[in-house]
């Protein structure tokens, strides 16, 4: 299986449901194992992530890299942003971003399997409050 990861900072500040985020396709299900997220301002905000069901309107797409292969493409496709919501469910983590740059988040997962279908993903969101510009890893299995 390809250990598959994305990293970045955000172009805008996610929102309750738009921010960088990782979406299956036809072919895969991508296995999320490793989210980290960390703050680039001086200014704390609430930070967490869900899956979605449908994509809203993605922002720019995201290079997206194999870990363990380097002749591997992934295919599960990855994006900085949202220009128009997309459509997610409850928090499965949520936490707090201290107010100082660099002050982070790193959540594990076992396995949190993200359905097959263009429209289903796994977004990093701000669950309440107002967002700050972050920078970000998203680790998955394909």
């Amino acid at each position: 299986m390809a250990r598959c990861t994305v990293a970045g900072r955000a172009s805008v500040a996610p929102t309750a449901a738009r921010g960088p985020s990782v979406y299956a396709t036809a072919a895969v299900r991508p296995h999320i194992k490793e989210v980290g997220v960390f703050n680039t301002t001086t200014t704390g905000c609430a930070v967490g992530v869900a899956r979605a069901t449908t994509t809203g309107t993605q922002g720019a797409a995201l290079t997206r890299v194999c870990e363990n292969d380097p002749l591997i493409s992934p295919v599960a496709t990855a994006f900085n942003t949202h220009t128009a919501d997309a459509t997610v469910g409850a928090a499965l983590r949520q936490g707090n971003l201290g107010a100082a740059a660099g002050s982070g988040i790193i959540w594990t997962f076992e396995d949190v399997e993200i359905t097959e279908g263009t429209g289903n993903g796994f977004v990093i969101v701000c669950p309440t409050g107002t967002g700050q510009i972050i920078d970000f890893y998203i680790v998955w299995i394909e």
